[in-house]
């Protein structure tokens, strides 16, 4: 905004709402000095010796695939949560209506493309048009699980790469900025030709790792693509690690065929991305248990959960699973008395927070 000129109406100076940096000597290359507070001044008024950052304000919407982590996030941000609705005619087409004005604002849709993916996408897709046609200054679209992630390459001839059509869907509806966490595969942030801020859920899982385990602990990677993820955590961890090997005779059937490294009475942890049909995990745990493991947990950051994944893991040698709730777990945990959930909500608000402030985010992705 800018001061109002002479027999403008109103005649008094116009005003906007800034975030005032007092400096004093020395503090303009010291971040951790500033002393800031939001405070209503003119232009005219403000010192040489102040930084001013003028205050969009911060909108966060849900669609109706994880309100209850949308909702966690806003309290972590001491924000509400903004009004929309999002429905379904008789005949499956999707309406949205924001309820709220956005002109101006720095919004962000939380909305993974979980089951039912197709319904989720397409909510997405129309929330994010709803709030560019309203004139929203910027719009974030917060995935916390990006559905279609699996199919990022041509497996055979004549397929097609969803991924990066799903990606191409997203920024032609208007969003200006992806945020999600632990994409299948990392190069999935190329298909996007805008900022992509890509999360990992491994501190948040790490912590509780570390508060529940104090023995030494074998990591275990599920399949030879997981091994620089078990890797990680192990060297976290300060821990062994193993790797499966095996084989898919097809889609969604998996085969194992021999562990290398030692298990041998030792507690094992499996570590994944995701956790789909729970076939490659639960045989996993079977070869660990047939080569002397002791208690074997895994965990995951993404329950998927689909088809026969409750009964196969109630079913097997799994102590505990724990898993995020990038997806809604709530459902999925009265039926599995396994399965522990934890949440990435203050790992997501902390990223808001910065996109939001123009901080870096970086320090947020190891």
């Amino acid at each position: 905004m800018i001061p109002a000129f002479t027999g403008s109406i109103p005649v008094a100076p116009a005003t906007c709402q800034v975030l005032r940096f007092d400096l004093g000597r020395g503090d303009l290359d010291n971040r951790n000095a500033l002393i800031h507070r939001p405070c209503f001044k003119t232009w005219p008024e403000v010192s040489e010796k102040q930084v001013l950052v003028v205050l969009k304000e911060l909108k966060i919407f849900s669609g109706n695939a994880n309100p209850a982590l949308a909702r966690e996030i806003c309290s972590h941000l001491s924000v509400p949560l903004a009004k929309a609705t999002v429905k379904t005619f008789s005949d499956g087409e999707i309406m949205v209506e924001v309820n709220e004005n956005v002109r101006g604002r720095d919004v962000f849709v939380v909305q993974p493309t979980c089951q039912p993916a197709n319904q989720n996408l397409m909510e997405l897709l129309v929330m994010i048009d709803a709030l560019k046609r309203a004139s929203a200054a910027r719009i974030t679209a917060v995935i916390p699980y990006f559905g279609y992630a699996r199919q990022d390459r041509k497996v055979a001839p004549r397929t097609p790469i969803t991924s990066k059509l799903v990606a191409d869907l997203i920024t032609t509806a208007g969003a200006q900025r992806v945020l999600c966490v632990d994409l299948h595969a990392g190069q999935i942030q190329g298909f996007f030709n805008i900022p992509v801020d890509h999360l990992y859920a491994a501190p948040v899982v790490l912590e509780d790792l570390k508060s529940r385990f104090s023995e030494e602990l074998v990591v275990v990677s599920p399949d030879a693509g997981g091994t620089e993820r078990a890797r990680a955590f192990a060297k976290r961890l300060n821990a062994g690690l193993a790797i499966i090997d095996k084989r898919r005779s097809a889609a969604n059937v998996s085969e194992v065929m021999h562990i290398i490294g030692d298990v041998n009475g030792r507690t094992c942890v499996i570590v994944d991305d995701m956790i789909d049909t729970a076939g490659t995990l639960c045989q996993a745990a079977a070869a660990l248990k047939a080569q002397g493991a002791g208690d074997i947990y895994a965990t995951a950051t993404h329950a998927v959960l689909s088809g026969p994944a409750l009964e196969r893991i109630n079913e097997s040698s799994l102590k505990e699973v724990l898993v995020c709730n990038t997806v809604p777990t709530a459902d999925k945990v009265d039926k599995c008395s396994r399965l522990r959930t934890i949440s990435v909500a203050k790992l997501l608000a902390e990223a808001i927070r910065r996109i939001h402030g123009d901080e870096s985010v970086s320090s947020l992705f190891v």
